[in-house]
């Protein structure tokens, strides 16, 4: 069977030759400053500020206070 898309296949990434895009975008993870780095650390950065939320309303007092960075 053949494809007529350009991406490689996993056994091409594998090897080196065309790295694949990611799932959602046609960005290429990279490591680095690129835009699909900065768009996951961003992704983890909102997900970390919605449990800080979650612990502050479970615990009924600051994250700070709760972290033992303030008395």
């Amino acid at each position: 069977m053949t494809s007529s898309s350009t991406e490689a296949t996993p056994k091409q990434a594998a090897e080196g030759s065309t790295p694949t895009t990611s799932a959602t975008t046609s960005d290429v993870p990279a490591f680095g400053w690129s835009g699909y780095a900065e768009r996951v650390n961003g992704r983890f950065a909102m997900v970390g500020f919605a449990a800080v939320l979650v612990v502050e309303a479970l615990c009924h007092d600051t994250f700070l206070h709760w972290a033992g960075l303030i008395p």
